[in-house]
């Protein structure tokens, strides 16, 4: 049996469902750790505004109105599966929201208190059952997500450290990616990705058993193909397909092939679910379908210097 049996899902963008599915995870699939690997929080606002007589509209999907209770619940709910924020104002406040200033600061409170309200619920559901519960932050959050992740009992944070999981197992963690199209929060040149993986190897005591939890995938493994992008950024096809390419990260790459780790966690591109080996390192990207509510993920059992199981799992 496998000593030591990991959950590993990334880049829920701010899906409550994933959130709570992921939490959910070591219990129901029996594994004594969970990983995050980055990308938590959400992209956007959605305004429900409110209207006379308790009546709130909203242009979710489609313009639509709801009454306060039951169905404004439901709405709510909807919105933040799909990893959106809802917030009620008044048209007054909506209005005052044209100030971009204005805007990203709500969006930075709303995003904030909801990461709290989420590690919340962590403690809730993970405090004393002896599952622990690793969380990265990822290229899209801010730099305000790390300290919230940190003031929590139940959450560890590898990004940066080295890590022990057990006797046997050590993880280290680097949740940026190299350069995107959206210039997002965590990104840097391959060469100062390198360094940071340099300055983490030299920590890892037992090559044979580590896991290098790191955001971006190698490149050219199938991990990491994700649809070119044209000078306005919309997805180029080739006779009605999108035409694929690899973005993920030659120091990634290039480390592993060096290292050899037992094991690669990754993320980042969402549409290149899979598992490959780089010689003996088995690197998996679960990939994400987090608008759908739905959890993307890998279970892993451990023992020693092998991999004694491995599979993808959607739900």
């Amino acid at each position: 049996m496998s000593k030591t049996k990991i959950f590993f899902a990334s880049d829920l963008h701010g899906s409550e469902r994933c959130w709570r599915k992921f939490l959910n995870s070591g219990r129901h699939f029996k594994a004594n750790v969970i990983v995050m690997g980055g990308d938590i929080t959400g992209k956007l606002i959605v305004p429900i505004v409110e209207q006379a007589g308790g009546v709130f509209s909203c242009k979710f999907h489609q313009a639509k109105m709801v009454h306060a209770g039951r169905e404004l619940e439901e709405l709510e709910g909807a919105i933040k599966n799909m990893g959106y924020y809802p917030v009620k104002m008044s048209p007054e406040e909506l209005r005052s929201f044209a100030d971009p200033k204005l805007r990203d600061e709500l969006f930075k409170e709303v995003m904030l208190a909801d990461l709290r309200r989420w590690l919340d619920i962590a403690e809730e559901k993970l405090k004393g059952t002896g599952i622990r519960c690793f969380i990265s932050p990822g290229n899209d959050d801010i730099w305000e997500v790390d300290e919230i992740l940190k003031s929590q009992s139940v959450v560890e944070v590898p990004d940066g450290h080295r890590i022990v999981i057990d006797d046997e197992h050590e993880m280290i963690g680097v949740g940026w990616s190299t350069p995107t199209p959206w210039h997002t929060e965590r990104e840097c040149t391959e060469e100062a990705y390198a360094k940071k993986i340099d300055r983490l190897v030299t920590q890892v005591e037992h090559m044979g058993t580590a896991i290098f939890d790191f955001h971006c995938p190698p490149y050219g493994t199938g991990l990491d193909n994700a649809p070119a992008l044209s000078d306005d950024l919309k997805a180029k096809t080739i006779m009605g397909q999108p035409d694929m390419q690899p973005v993920g990260s030659h120091a990634v790459r290039d480390a592993i092939q060096e290292y050899q780790p037992l094991l690669g966690l990754h993320g980042h591109i969402h549409e290149s679910k899979g598992l490959v080996r780089l010689g003996r390192t088995l690197c998996v990207n679960p990939g994400s379908e987090y608008t759908e509510g739905v959890l993307c993920g890998s279970l892993l059992g451990l023992n020693g210097t092998k991999v004694e199981q491995y599979q993808l799992i959607t739900g």
